[in-house]
């Protein structure tokens, strides 16, 4: 009798593996909305990959948290009910400390660097243990912009950031540097941070450049610091369930197309940061740039915390050295 439930349990799993390796329509899940620079790059992919396949293959992309957010869409990745997700690589540090490297004060000196660095052959290897710890394909890297501060107050200082209520993405590298300058960190969805900093909910956001203009953060503020502080890279994941189902040539074909599209949105952000910055100084509010030491000993404070958390720093470091 336990032969015949082992070969039963057996062919369905047959049965399911073929399922999915059969597959022709692909989900894939983001935060951005649609006219964000990684929905495009998303829908670019689900293009090619229908032309590259003759049409054996589909992507629907599902933009602006449709599927949930990206810790529920982290879950189906990790079951199989969701195939593919562009997702920050700050929500898989969540899962995979190691990642938090990425986000060392000032680890990149500009926009340019942030992407030599995520080019990196270091870079690539910190995806190789994802099957294992999260359960997830990590295929390729891309980014948003550096982070900048926009505040309902005036801020000449880090000081004037302290005890203020300040919306942050919710993870513990941003989290413990927000700490460390002595801020309220405020971890907040992206859909809620424009009323949020209307309405006084929040007093400050940390936020990329791109979004602060295209989705007027700027409207209910006083004060942008240009700090360039932290990278905010992306990363294009593939269900690891999903994935062991796919034939070699599948396999293959996506990586390809999904690393190239992610990789784009790097070349996008190069482009078009400069531009943004310009148009928010443009806005009249006080626009301020300042560099490393306006945070005092944050900086010091988290490379404290995240040596011990992450055996990846050095190795990014001198990699950021080798790229400068």
């Amino acid at each position: 009798m336990k032969y015949f439930k082992k070969l039963l349990t057996s062919a369905a799993l047959l049965a399911m593996s073929s399922l999915t390796a059969q597959a022709d329509e692909f989900r894939l899940g983001l935060i951005t909305p649609p006219p964000h620079i990684w929905t495009k790059a998303a829908k670019a992919f689900g293009a090619e990959l229908t032309e590259a396949s003759d049409g054996a293959h589909s992507l629907s992309v599902f933009p602006a948290r449709q599927l949930g957010n990206e810790a529920e869409m982290l879950q189906q990745l990790q079951t199989g009910a969701l195939d593919m997700a562009f997702m920050t690589v700050a929500e898989v540090s969540n899962r995979a400390p190691e990642l938090g490297a990425f986000y060392a004060p000032y680890l990149a000196n500009d926009i340019g660097h942030a992407g030599r660095i995520l080019r990196s052959d270091a870079a690539k290897s910190m995806l190789e243990p994802l099957p294992g710890q999260v359960g997830v394909v990590g295929l390729g890297y891309g980014m948003a912009g550096l982070r900048q501060i926009v505040s309902r107050g005036d801020v000449s200082s880090a000081a004037d950031l302290a005890g203020k209520k300040l919306r942050i993405t919710p993870f513990a590298p941003i989290l413990d540097f927000y700490n460390a300058v002595g801020a309220a960190p405020t971890p907040m969805p992206l859909p809620s941070v424009y009323d949020a900093l209307a309405n006084g909910q929040v007093d400050a956001i940390d936020m990329d450049a791109e979004l602060i203009w295209v989705l007027k953060y700027y409207d209910h503020a006083d004060t942008i610091v240009q700090s360039d502080h932290m990278m905010f890279p992306m990363v294009g994941l593939v269900s690891a369930k999903v994935w062991a189902g796919m034939s070699e040539d599948d396999r293959a074909m996506i990586s390809d197309l999904m690393t190239k599209h992610v990789d784009s949105t790097i070349d996008s952000y190069v482009a078009k940061e400069a531009g943004w910055l310009e148009q928010i100084a443009g806005t009249g509010k006080t626009y301020t740039k300042v560099d490393a030491s306006f945070f005092g000993n944050a900086i010091d404070e988290w490379n404290a915390i995240w040596s011990q958390k992450t055996s990846s720093l050095d190795a990014l470091r001198a990699t950021a050295a080798d790229t400068e």
